[in-house]
């Protein structure tokens, strides 16, 4: 994950760097907005900008948007009031970070943002076929689709192509198509020229030329508008792309690698997806497993994620009990490798005895077999006649409950932002729905300027 860094270079911005860095996050500082933005135009592409409170993040969302430049900002204040909190998320931040930093909640920012850059941790047998065919793949030039459902870990896969290909020392850079609207795509791709529209005030590198040398996924294809699909194939074909406003084409050596968690032949079909983009991409084919379908990684995923969290979050290390395990292996895990992932995070951070124990697992409400592979049971008369929007708000309330009102760690549990969390609350309260007041653990002073 790569994080850029723009204000004054204090004490408490070096110290927060200091624990990304120590995150696996690719860190650089800019002093000021201006040079940020050249930075960015140049093809020195970030995944999260982090902007002092005191800069004007208003006109740098501005900036970003009439630029097309697709970046989430994050702002941060060093002992900063909650009234400059509240007025730079109103400005289009989508965060708040307190500094002096507070190394968890540093950890749980770049956990949330740093998408699927994770190891390929695997014993299952129908997952090692993938992988080994993944091997034999990595060396050549050709496309590669990868599918499978949501949360398999297809990025994971397309990371460790690059890693074993002979592209490794070059870039991998990766774009979610279905998270960039559709006017914003074809500039975050193909990069522009100045003057191309109104807002484009310098030429800006595209992705494609980004990536020269190395590897681009595109991520979720079948999100992508058909006219850019159409100058997508003529990328692929000729090897070269042509800038928004621009006069002449510009060559790119690239490998590309397309995921999709949908099944592409329907969407040809459907007439939604072209048949001629659909065969230049899918020369080497991989399809990945969902988990239900291979239960031995079940439990070392488990495990795996457990000290990892354990080591972010700086917490004893404990192993999954016998019980716990399997109330894993029961779970029919709708959301795959990343579910899991979530909830072993939970777990971690709930766990109070020598071992994770049962009471840590908080799971999703979901159908759930006694048996993986077997016909899943029907719905718990609990969950019967009840609205999504119902389970949900009593989900987040027994989060709550179980972080005694600690907010930060609520929203880490599960698996969203602050943000989002302070207003789901504020609609319960609004509701008459009793909210657990905030627990005197939770961080940052945003947070005491909100009445749930």
């Amino acid at each position: 994950m790569r994080v850029l860094v723009v204000g004054e270079r204090g004490r408490e911005v070096v110290e927060a760097c200091a624990i990304a860095a120590g995150r696996g996050a690719e860190v650089r500082h800019r002093g000021e907005i201006e040079a940020a933005l050249a930075d960015l135009r140049e093809g020195r592409g970030a995944d999260l900008l982090l902007a002092d409170v005191r800069l004007d993040i208003s006109a740098l969302v501005r900036r970003l948007e009439a630029e097309r430049i697709w970046l989430p900002v994050v702002a941060y204040g060093i002992d900063a009031e909650p009234r400059a909190a509240g007025a730079a998320i109103r400005a289009g931040a989508k965060e708040f970070v307190p500094l002096p930093p507070d190394p968890q909640l540093i950890a749980a920012l770049i956990a949330s943002l740093a998408g699927d850059a994770r190891e390929l941790v695997s014993e299952d047998p129908a997952m090692q076929a993938v992988i080994a065919l993944a091997r034999q793949y990595a060396p050549a030039e050709a496309s590669v689709l990868i599918t499978g459902e949501s949360g398999t870990g297809k990025e994971v896969m397309a990371r460790f192509i690059h890693r074993h290909s002979r592209r490794s020392g070059g870039p991998f850079v990766s774009v979610n198509c279905a998270a960039i609207p559709d006017n914003l795509l074809e500039s975050e791709l193909f990069g522009h020229e100045r003057g191309a529209f109104t807002g484009a005030v310098a030429r800006r590198i595209g992705k494609f030329e980004e990536a020269n040398g190395g590897t681009l996924l595109l991520d979720e294809i079948t999100e992508m508008d058909p006219r850019l699909q159409a100058k997508l194939l003529r990328a692929i074909q000729e090897r070269e792309i042509d800038r928004v406003g621009g006069t002449r084409p510009v060559k790119v050596d690239i490998r590309l690698i397309a995921t999709s968690n949908r099944d592409l032949r329907k969407a040809v079909e459907a007439g939604v997806f072209r048949e001629d983009l659909y065969f230049r991409l899918n020369v080497l084919g991989l399809h990945l497993p969902p988990l239900r379908e291979r239960p031995r990684d079940i439990e070392v995923l488990a495990r795996h994620f457990a000290s990892n969290f354990a080591r972010l979050n700086g917490l004893p290390e404990r192993a999954p009990s016998p019980e716990a395990l399997a109330l894993l292996l029961r779970h029919p895990w709708r959301g795959n490798v990343r579910e899991l992932e979530n909830c072993m995070h939970r777990a971690v951070l709930l766990a109070r005895g020598p071992t994770i124990g049962p009471e840590a697992i908080l799971l999703a409400p979901s159908t759930n077999p006694p048996v993986l592979g077997a016909t899943p049971s029907p719905l718990p008369a609990t969950l019967v006649g009840r609205t999504i929007a119902e389970v949900e708000r009593d989900l987040i309330i027994d989060t709550l409950r179980h972080t005694a009102g600690n907010r930060t760690h609520a929203a880490t549990i599960l698996g969203i932002s602050i943000r989002t969390l302070r207003n789901k609350l504020k609609q319960y309260a609004e509701e008459g729905v009793a909210i657990p007041p905030p627990g005197p653990e939770t961080v940052g002073r945003a947070a005491e300027s909100e009445p749930c």
